[in-house]
This record gives structure tokens, C-alpha cells and sequence, in this order.
């Protein structure tokens, strides 16, 4: 079985989808492995890493893709359309392209994987489910991107975080409100904490009032029988008067905020506004916002992807593109992680083949085309 990682060409991409540790584990298990020239260099894997590791070195995309049998890549394939190069047309009919691909954004692309005769599966839907907790891109990534939130948040913030007891006075510390209470939301309430902040955190699952309680912040949420989740544990959207009570009480506690990170996305969906033109004009001057959700249309009204906006009444609202990007050393070397575990129980221990299970529910969940048809339920007719 021959392996393919190409080098990512999205803009603001500095990730690879291996790293040398997954690569020298892929060629244990009789896999060939073949990486383009320069893949990992922003994420600091040079090439010769990956040849320490077993890997061979392609000259360009299309020498590395010509006759793989997977293609592992972190991002969905370019197309003609996007300026090129059309990626897919490089892959040979029966390949498996393995990657985050944002599929019920972009259907067209699933159907042009099918009629290329790829069988395409999207990470980011892989179940919920313990034994796939290993292979979970979206919180392997989530976690270094709420991380990151805090740091850019903190770059921006024109004050110290921390309690400081000094000769020449005191300075109070900083309070910081975490929107959203997934997997980025826990690790920047635990790293703002870290630096110090008071700290308070809502979401609509009840569920996260302990999770945020053990990590000595304190929970912000309207009493309400709504449950907030839905059966894989995602958030989901709420009725009008859930709604408007939470903007109430958001109203009213944002006023008194020096950072806010907003991270709430609803799969499938854009993101829902969180903050509103009314509260930002209410927050105090130098107060900071992180919209992680800019890329999805965002939590903050004013918020713009790629941009650090500052309004009229001083508040500075960061949009930064693909967070975990920004960390995309040790971000590479999870989702490369999660793709060996995704892939090692797929791989046969004698010939070294691809042998996937179609009736696991892993792939079932995830798989989007095989053998030229679309096949994932909320891609085909009758799809909700």
C-alpha cells in the first residue's frame, strides 16, 4: 500500500498530515510511504525527517500522488476553481483520500469525488464514540486552538492578567468570559486561569457546569429544561426565548468583561451570534474578543476573518484564520496521530493492503463516496 502526503496549499495552511513519528509507524506496518518535497517545512518536519523515518520524497504533488492507494492530507483538495491546482484530478480512480473536507459545505466536491472514482472520508465526522476518541481531529485541533485563543488574546489585552502586589500598587487582575464550553473552551478557561484571570464561563449544555466548576471558573447559564445537546454531545441550537433570556444575561455580565473567547459552532451550520453590536458597544475600552467561530460566520457581530477590528468605542475584536494553524507543529503532530489511529486498524497485518470495514460504524460514519457513488446519509436524498 502506497501512502501519499502532499503539501498543503490552502491559504493560512501551515499544517502537514504526518509527522515522522506516524510515518516510521506506517512503514512498520509494510505501508510505503511517500511525502512531497517541502509538506512538513512550516511545520517544521524537514525532509529529512520523514527520510529518517522511511519515507520516500516526490519532487512534486503529482509524482507523490501518481498511483497512491491513500492520500492523507489535512484539508480538502483545491479545485480548478479556486485558482488550482486541481488536486483531485491528480489521484487515480479506487484511491482513498483520507482528510478534514467539510463536506455538507461543499457537496459539489463530494460529488466530484465519487465521479473520479475516490472513496472519500471526512474526518471531522468520525462518531462520537470511545474507541474512536483517538481519532478525533476536531478535538485534537480544538484543544491547541483554545489554547492559542488565550495567547492572542493576551497579546492584544493592553494590561497584565495576573494579580500583581507591587511597591508602587495593586493591579487588579484581569476577568476573562469563555463562551462555549467545548473542547476549547476547557483548555482556555484552564490557560487563562494559568495566567491569572477571573474567570467565568456559559454554554448551553448544562452538562459543562461541572466541567468549568473543576477547573475553578465559574458557571454563567439561564435555568431552562433544554437540554443543549444533541445525541453525538455537539451543541445545538436553542428555541427564541432560551435565546433571548441568554442574551440577557449575557448582556448584563459582558459589561464588566476584560476577555471574551467565543467558540460556540453548531456543525453543519454558521456559527451562532453570541455577542451583539449592543454589547460590544457596552464593554470597556481595551477589552478583547477571540472569535474562534469567524471562519463560520462568527460569534461576534463585527468580528471579520483574518482581522484585529477595533470599534468605535475601543474594543478590539481578533479574527484570526485556522487557530490551530498557528501552533501547526504540535498541531500537525496530533492529526497526524489521529490519522495513524484512524487508519492502523484498517491496515492488514499480512499483505500490508488496505482492507476497510465498511459496516464499522466509524466508517459508516464518516465515508462519504465508495466505488463512484455518494453514500454518507446526510449527503444522499432523503438527508437531514
Amino acid at each position: 500500500m502506497k501512502i501519499a502526503i502532499p503539501k498543503e496549499r490552502r491559504e493560512n495552511e501551515k499544517r502537514v498530515a504526518a509527522s515522522p513519528d506516524t510515518v516510521k509507524k506506517f512503514v512498520g506496518l509494510g505501508a510505503e510511504v511517500v511525502v512531497e518535497t517541502g509538506a512538513g517545512t512550516l511545520s517544521s518536519f524537514q525532509d529529512q525527517d520523514f527520510v529518517d523515518a522511511g519515507a520516500s520524497i516526490a519532487a512534486d504533488e503529482a509524482a507523490a500522488l501518481k498511483d497512491a492507494d491513500v492520500v492523507l492530507k489535512v484539508q480538502r483538495p483545491l479545485t480548478d476553481a479556486e485558482g488550482g491546482p486541481d488536486e483531485l484530478s491528480l489521484m487515480k480512480s479506487g484511491a482513498t483520500l483520507i482528510a478534514q473536507l467539510a463536506p455538507l459545505q461543499n457537496k459539489e466536491q463530494v460529488a466530484a469525488y465519487a465521479a473520479a472514482g475516490v472513496n472519500a472520508v471526512a474526518m471531522e465526522l468520525v462518531p462520537r464514540i470511545s474507541r474512536a476518541q483517538s481519532m478525533d481531529v476536531l478535538s485534537s485541533q480544538s484543544n491547541l486552538a483554545g489554547y492559542k485563543a488565550v495567547l492572542d488574546a493576551a497579546a492584544v489585552y493592553g494590561k497584565a492578567l495576573p494579580m500583581m502586589m507591587t511597591a508602587a500598587g495593586t493591579i487588579a487582575p484581569a476577568k476573562a468570559f469563555i463562551m462555549g464550553v467545548g473542547v476549547a473552551g476547557l483548555q482556555a478557561i484552564a490557560t487563562v486561569r494559568r495566567l491569572g484571570a477571573i474567570v467565568t464561563a456559559t454554554d448551553v449544555r448544562a452538562a459543562t457546569k461541572e466541567q468549568v466548576e473543576s477547573l475553578g471558573a465559574k458557571f454563567v447559564m439561564v435555568e431552562t429544561d433544554e437540554t443543549g445537546e444533541d445525541e453525538g454531545g455537539y451543541a445545538k441550537e436553542m428555541s427564541d426565548d432560551y435565546k433571548k433570556r441568554q442574551a440577557e444575561l449575557v448582556a448584563e455580565h459582558i459589561k464588566k468583561q476584560d476577555i471574551v473567547i467565543t467558540t460556540a459552532l453548531i456543525p453543519g451550520r454558521e456559527a451562532p451570534i453570541l455577542v451583539t453590536d449592543e454589547m460590544l458597544a457596552s464593554m470597556k475600552p481595551g477589552s478583547v474578543l477571540v472569535d474562534l467561530a469567524v471562519e463560520m460566520g462568527g460569534n461576534v457581530t463585527q468580528s471579520k476573518p483574518g482581522e484585529i477590528v477595533t470599534t468605535d468605542n475601543g474594543v478590539h475584536i481578533v479574527g484570526h484564520i485556522n487557530v490551530p494553524s498557528r501552533l501547526a507543529s504540535d498541531a500537525s503532530a496530533l492529526f497526524a496521530k489521529n490519522l495513524l489511529n484512524f487508519l492502523t486498524p484498517m491496515i492488514d497485518k499480512e499483505t500490508g493492503s488496505l482492507a476497510m470495514n465498511w459496516e464499522d460504524e466509524i466508517i459508516q460514519g464518516s465515508a462519504l463516496t465508495k466505488d463512484g457513488a455518494v453514500i454518507h446519509p446526510l449527503l444522499t436524498e432523503g438527508g437531514n
